[in-house]
């Protein structure tokens, strides 16, 4: 990479995740270090973003030179590049094609522009990795006719196709998904460190908007130099005072670690984030009977594809009366995880 002005080779160790799908971030993570430096870890992630949509890159860099603690830490970003040129969608992958003339095409909802302040974004696709099901939007919807009213210009398909943009970024952090904590006093530790991570998020301007079970990380590991705990992933992120649109759609988050406000509509805040580690949490003690050790519980495996209002109305019956959440409590917390 070029970096600082001069080119670094970074050596990658490891394949830690690769999102198999067809349409979406396509995100893919390697663990990596700079060459003749193995004992710096770095993490190297790929994805496929809105280019309407503040970069991760330049977001994580700002905070990192502000000394945000608790964070992954910015290394370096790119936009990947195939002959000199931006590898994209619309002018890379599909060199042009107007998938709109396809037979089953089935056009997107036009992306809104919204107002940091007063707006909604739009709602992002993401999921719990805990499940493989889709939203229950996207399930057995019927293609559309092969007839069309009236053709579409590729100019005009150029306006209403999203595109995505190919980008790169490298962090200074490297640690395991949180629910893999070696003890309960540990994963607890962690969440502490990961809330003082967001909170200094929010100092620097920044509001995350999608804290969940793989976005909260732990490093026990004495030899890695990465934070103890911290918190990754500044896609959804935005800043709290900016004035133009994310690209983010409306209701922001992954799915199952939504709160309750977000998923009812309203201005994604610092308090739903806050609310969201409580969410995380609660899925931890129901699904992991230890370190590793998971398990599917079908009555909340849904929270990944119920409507976001029926999700809304779920978490509520959790939470609205005391009594009721000691006996979910009880009959549904793993054994390493009862009180």
């Amino acid at each position: 990479v070029n970096r600082n002005g001069s080119t670094e080779r970074i050596i990658i160790d490891k394949v830690m995740q690769r999102a198999p799908c067809i349409a979406g971030r396509a995100t893919t993570c390697w663990k990596a270090h700079p060459e003749g430096l193995p004992e710096t870890p770095l993490v190297i992630k790929d994805s496929w973003q809105y280019p309407e949509r503040d970069e991760e890159g330049e977001l994580l860099r700002e905070v990192t030179d502000k000394g945000v603690v608790n964070v992954s830490r910015y290394y370096h970003h790119e936009t990947v590049l195939i002959h000199g040129a931006d590898d994209d969608i619309r002018n890379n992958v599909r060199r042009g094609l107007d998938i709109t003339q396809a037979a089953n095409y089935r056009p997107e909802r036009p992306m809104r522009r919204s107002n940091g302040a007063s707006g909604t974004p739009r709602e992002d696709r993401g999921r719990a990795s805990a499940s493989r099901k889709r939203s229950s939007s996207q399930i057995g919807a019927p293609l559309p006719s092969s007839k069309r009213s009236c053709s579409v210009s590729p100019a005009k398909a150029a306006s209403i196709v999203p595109n995505r943009v190919h980008r790169r970024l490298i962090v200074r952090d490297y640690g395991m998904p949180i629910y893999k904590a070696s003890s309960r006093s540990a994963l607890l530790a962690a969440f502490e460190r990961c809330i003082e991570g967001h909170e200094s998020l929010h100092r620097a301007g920044l509001l995350h908007r999608d804290i969940s079970i793989n976005n909260l990380m732990i490093n026990e590991d004495d030899d890695n130099p990465s934070w103890p705990a911290f918190v990754i992933d500044l896609d959804l992120a935005i800043k709290e005072s900016r004035e133009v649109a994310s690209g983010a759609k409306a209701k922001t988050g992954t799915r199952a670690f939504m709160a309750i406000g977000a998923l009812l509509g309203e201005q994604h805040s610092f308090m739903h984030d806050l609310e969201s580690f409580f969410w995380v949490l609660f899925w931890i003690c129901i699904h992991y009977n230890g370190p590793g050790e998971d398990r599917v519980v079908q009555e909340f495996d849904k929270w990944n594809y119920v409507d976001t209002g029926e999700l809304a109305n779920l978490k509520k019956g959790q939470v609205s009366h005391e009594g009721d959440f000691i006996k979910t409590v009880v009959e549904n917390f793993t054994s390493y995880y009862q009180p």
